[in-house]
């Protein structure tokens, strides 16, 4: 069900690349974790988590509110999944 309602949500590049994997294999995306590896797998950057590491571990608030750092923040620690950066380091770039 989570498969399908993402799959038709996909548009341009991605939803030609996913009905062509559909066409020669119905099967080809059994759960929502393999549509997503699937998808980062092919459209991610390979050096796209690394990217977010490094921005994450030289965050600075510089004129950022409070908020808008902590929200940098999240979205930084949430881009790295391959190996995810602990709380206690987390806290400490914040701080």
């Amino acid at each position: 069900m989570q498969v399908t309602f993402n799959l038709s949500n996909l548009t341009g590049r991605a939803k030609t690349w996913a009905l062509g994997l559909k066409l020669h294999d119905p099967n080809v995306f059994g759960s929502l974790e393999i549509l997503k590896y699937r998808l980062k797998e092919t459209f991610e950057s390979p050096r796209a988590e690394f990217r977010a590491r490094s921005a994450l571990v030289m965050l600075k608030q510089g004129k950022r509110d409070v908020h808008a750092n902590a929200q940098h923040l999240r979205y930084l620690a949430s881009s790295v999944t391959e190996n995810p950066v602990d709380e206690h380091t987390l806290i400490n770039v914040f701080i």
